[in-house]
């Protein structure tokens, strides 16, 4: 019988119901993106010497974290990476010591000021914090904008050291 037309018939139409099985199987499982975390440390404070920019984080975790100073104070905070003009990624130039859009050419000092090109805004802070460890540990989930007023907000910087 195996070798028979009905044979071939039967192995195929086993074979399209195997794999129409296996698709409705895969349909039905969860589609799922591996991120990385919203929270996540990045050193001890003394890592980062007076006016470093650190750009590590720049590629995994879309930050720069900036030992600089605001308004005369010094302090520690992270920086998203984007472009407040149309969400392009910056570059960090260590040369002119400011951060660059390639896009359209805006350009923004190191405590994340817009001072060139068309990005309406300064660059945007994440929350930062000493954890209990006394690590630096960023958190993505909370945005801090300047022209708000809300970088005066003690959760957006942890005060450095001169």
């Amino acid at each position: 019988m195996f070798g028979s037309a009905m044979g071939i018939g039967f192995t195929a139409l086993g074979a399209a119901g195997g794999l129409w099985a296996a698709v409705t199987a895969r349909f039905f499982m969860p589609n799922t993106v591996t991120e990385p975390p919203q929270q996540f440390k990045v050193g001890y404070p003394n890592d980062y010497p007076p006016d470093r920019v650190e750009t590590r984080y720049k590629a995994k975790f879309g930050v720069w974290v900036v030992n600089g100073t605001y308004q005369g104070r010094p302090q520690i905070y992270a920086l998203r990476t984007v472009c407040t003009h149309l969400g392009c990624i910056t570059m960090w130039e260590e040369t002119e010591r400011k951060f660059k859009c390639p896009c359209h050419g805006s350009g923004f000092y190191g405590d994340g000021m817009n001072f060139e090109g068309p990005a309406p805004r300064p660059l945007e802070r994440y929350a930062i914090r000493i954890a209990d460890d006394g690590q630096l540990e960023i958190d993505r989930n909370r945005v801090f904008h300047q022209e708000l007023g809300q970088w005066d907000d003690p959760a957006c910087y942890v005060e450095a050291r001169s």
